[in-house]
């Protein structure tokens, strides 16, 4: 496909220097080199340690403890959060997951971290605007101003691998133009070279998975994001899907070619919007159709949106949800994911602790012939099913802070380390593990049961009987007197 209509007006040709990025554009865009990026990494706990260092000295001249540790903690955050934005790519990436982790931190110690990270998606350096026309002449030809009325070089929007541009299409559309950094491709296939080389050191972490199966498929799902006509894809499946939908938007493809997609532009309040100052009102209804569209959209696609970020969702002005991005989206579900949820739900809601072992093992979540502490499993997950004992429930972050606790806890008796994910099933830990971390932070109430029983109605039967049921505190000392019982015997 070529985009460029090939109308000749020589006044808006590129000129040579934009069918060339420099080494030093390309540089100051994303920092390549292995070396390079690698030694921004590692400045950062040596940063730290020179912190700590300073800190005894001012501890010595009298400065209380709690100030300098809250100095120390608030430098480091900000230091991360310049680094990988700097970095982009997969750096960005794992940025975004810390936006979720620190949510295990008690809220004096996460505020630093929370502002930083929270900072760090549209704060990364921007392309240069010669950067950019580079770039767009590259992918797109010599004449790629011709398929534009308008096109702003000022930076409308970051992303991990790109940033967007605001434009007029060349019949009057509205449109967002996304361009993947140069040099991005590199350094994420880079960053996964070195995560594989890591495989190796996580299986002392969690002896129970198969790491290198694991990281194949993390693997797997960062290349489907550099791939923008995967991406253009997706997206055009759930815009023919959602179109004309009275609550949700997804804004139509306009053209792709290489590294460059152009989409319609939507206007809108971006949900971490509504996270810091909307009413408790705005934050329920925009957390459940976040749910919705996530559990909708497998429905009416066959693909799973695997980024509910709060960053790719916006409100309308006529209140519909609009979504962007569909760079992480793959084919869903996986043949016999009904009978898997089927099997856990009974389990953990009608059975016990013998059940979930059995339900773990058929599904390979746990290996056959490994053994592991189900009372222990049972005890964990009872928590996380809190949110759909009830046909209403409020996800806020110290109810997620005392889960991500719980599942992290390096200690070697804890039962995640024995346990694993199947490949299969991992885009589907990132979606389910990114859009709690949303609604957490929403503190979103609301029918999430309701709304899995409509995307699953399999399992209404469960739930129908559990309504039925008189309701019974869970008898975690039971559980734990059988694991005290069952340690002493070994």
């Amino acid at each position: 496909m070529t985009i460029g209509r090939g109308i000749d007006r020589p006044d808006e040709i590129s000129t040579g220097s934009d069918t060339h990025i420099s080494t030093t554009e390309t540089a100051a865009a994303l920092p390549v080199g292995r070396v390079v990026r690698n030694a921004r990494i590692a400045s950062i706990p040596v940063a730290f340690a020179g912190r700590r260092a300073i800190g005894y000295g001012k501890r010595a001249l009298g400065r209380s403890a709690a100030e300098v540790n809250r100095d120390i903690r608030s430098r480091t955050a900000q230091h991360i959060f310049e680094v990988l934005g700097e970095l982009k790519g997969c750096a960005t990436k794992f940025g975004q997951l810390l936006a979720i982790y620190e949510l295990a931190l008690p809220s004096e110690l996460a505020e630093p971290y929370r502002i930083a990270l929270g900072r760090l998606q549209d704060s990364a350096p921007a392309m240069l605007p010669s950067t950019v026309h580079a770039v767009l002449a590259e992918q797109l030809g010599r004449d790629w101003r011709t398929n534009f009325l308008e096109f702003d070089d000022r930076r409308a929007a970051a992303a991990s691998i790109g940033q967007v541009h605001r434009a007029v299409w060349h019949d009057g559309t509205e449109v967002a133009v996304k361009i993947m950094y140069p040099g991005a491709r590199e350094s994420v296939l880079g960053d996964l070279d070195q995560l594989r080389r890591m495989s190796a050191l996580l299986g002392v972490f969690v002896p129970g998975a198969d790491v290198a199966a694991l990281t194949d498929s993390v693997r797997a799902g960062i290349l489907r994001e550099l791939d923008y006509a995967a991406e253009a894809a997706s997206q055009r499946a759930f815009a023919d899907a959602y179109r004309d939908d009275p609550e949700f938007r997804v804004p139509d493809v306009v053209a792709q070619q290489g590294d460059v997609v152009v989409s319609e532009w939507l206007d809108g309040t971006p949900v971490p919007h509504i996270i810091a100052s909307g009413s408790q009102a705005e934050r329920d209804r925009v957390g459940m159709a976040m749910v919705r569209f996530v559990l909708d959209g497998c429905t009416r696609t066959d693909l799973l949106y695997c980024d509910p970020h709060p960053g790719n969702f916006r409100v309308l002005p006529d209140g519909r949800l609009g979504v962007v991005d569909f760079g992480a989206c793959c084919r869903w579900p996986p043949a016999g994911f009904d009978g898997l949820a089927l099997d856990y739900c009974r389990a953990v809601f009608e059975g016990g602790p013998t059940d979930l072992e059995a339900a773990s093992r058929r599904h390979g979540f746990v290996a056959d012939d490994r053994s592991f502490d189900v009372d222990a499993l049972f005890a964990a997950v009872l928590p996380c099913s809190e949110p759909l004992r009830h046909k209403t429930f409020q996800l806020t972050s110290p109810w997620l802070r005392r889960q991500v606790v719980r599942a992290t806890r390096p200690k070697l008796s804890n039962v995640a380390r024995q346990c694993t994910i199947p490949v299969p099933f991992t885009p589907f830990a990132r979606s389910s593990l990114t859009i709690i971390g949303a609604l957490a932070q929403l503190g979103t109430e609301g029918a999430y049961r309701e709304e899995i029983v409509r995307s699953l109605p399999v399992l209404a039967e469960v739930f129908d009987r559990l309504d039925q049921q008189e309701p019974r505190p869970v008898d975690l000392a039971a559980a734990r007197e059988r694991r005290a019982r069952r340690i002493t015997a070994s």
